[in-house]
């Protein structure tokens, strides 16, 4: 048998020249033969070049076609093109494998074209966007032919993405307003992002869920129990990222000004307080304003419509949702309050936060494009 990286024994006295085509004679140089021992003594060798080296030095040693299919382990038709490669392109030639054509003919440029002009511009009957299957049918091509094109140009039908442009006519000064704020913020003041999450669902699953093991997923289950809701009121320090929470059952303007009330009392008394707050009414209603005129240090900075990605508060109320929230399993409102407020505390114990990096100009000029391709849609 054959056995990579070692020399086969030469005196096995095995001769089967009876067994090799008529009129095939292999010689090979003394540089050759250098060079083909180099490469089967070298263990880093790949395999391949390993026996394509040994066909052609037993051949050169007069053993018959059999039995180096035997100890290489080749077939006949292998150990002939070996040795015809051998004598047309020498060493050089056992060490490259000639290319092959494809098994198909190339798609051309029309068909290439044609799919990515359908996915782009129209859409499939009865349907809201293309899937492989269906672009291969309409187009008479593969699936995986439809899938290659869509990697080359970059094309993903089955994801959308949404979005929304203000419409508010004040926006770009509420911007550079706000984005100022978070930059640069005044001297002696504290910046804080201010909003509710309402509606938060204490949720209760109709059964118990798998733990997560090797090999499987967690699971939980599909339909669940409503067990009540609450809504929690935050402000994010934009400095250090503490967040000051507080959930109550409903959030109207009574619920905000006690809000308020506990910022007024948990910020130090002599820093003025600017927070970044949305539209709501609730943050404009009469009392709020007449509460705010009692506290000269609170100056309220409103987002333009449309914009709550502008409110830095929404990047934390993200987080909550996703790591305590979401996967949570609630049996009533306390046992969501307590998991809330048990979020807000290792939060503050170790806070970090969210720095803003987008500058008024470039936000400014996004939505300056955004505009003009709704507009060229019309």
């Amino acid at each position: 048998m054959f056995w990579p990286g070692r020399r086969i024994p030469w005196s096995s006295g095995i001769r089967d020249s009876g067994a090799m085509r008529t009129g095939v004679e292999v010689h090979v140089s003394p540089e050759d033969r250098a060079r083909l021992d180099r490469l089967v003594a070298d263990r880093n060798t790949p395999q391949k070049h390993v026996w394509r080296a040994w066909i052609v030095l037993l051949s050169a040693d007069g053993i018959g076609t059999m039995e180096i299919a035997r100890r290489t382990g080749q077939s006949k038709p292998t150990v002939w093109r070996w040795q015809a490669r051998y004598a047309a392109a020498g060493v050089d030639g056992l060490l490259r494998d000639k290319t092959r054509p494809p098994g198909r003919k190339p798609l051309s440029a029309a068909v290439i074209q044609q799919v990515v002009t359908k996915t782009t511009t129209e859409k499939p009957p009865a349907a809201t966007h293309w899937t492989g299957r269906a672009m291969a049918k309409a187009v008479g091509i593969a699936v995986s032919s439809v899938q290659q094109i869509w990697r080359a140009h970059g094309l993903k039908p089955h994801l959308l993405r949404t979005f929304k442009l203000s419409n508010d006519p004040a926006f770009a000064e509420k911007l550079v307003d706000i984005v100022g704020l978070y930059v640069n913020p005044p001297d002696k003041a504290l910046v804080l992002a201010v909003d509710e999450k309402s509606q938060i669902q204490a949720l209760d699953r109709t059964q118990p869920g798998l733990p997560l093991k090797k090999g499987r997923a967690g699971t939980m289950t599909h339909d669940y129990k409503r067990n009540g809701t609450t809504t929690l009121f935050a402000a994010l320090n934009v400095l250090d990222g503490t967040v000051i929470g507080h959930c109550t059952p409903r959030h109207r303007h009574q619920e905000f000004i006690r809000f308020l009330t506990m910022i007024d009392e948990r910020t130090p008394p002599d820093l003025d307080l600017h927070l970044v707050a949305d539209n709501y009414a609730t943050h404009k209603h009469p009392e709020v304003k007449k509460w705010l005129a009692k506290h000269p240090r609170f100056h309220l900075h409103f987002t333009p419509t449309s914009s709550s990605w502008l409110n830095l508060v929404e990047r934390f109320f993200a987080e909550i949702t996703r790591k305590r929230i979401r996967r949570g399993v609630f049996k009533s409102v306390t046992d969501l309050e307590v998991a809330i407020y048990s979020y807000l505390a290792e939060h503050n114990d170790r806070p970090k936060p969210f720095v803003w990096t987008a500058k008024a100009a470039d936000i400014l000029e996004k939505v300056r494009r955004g505009k003009q391709a709704l507009e060229s849609q019309h």
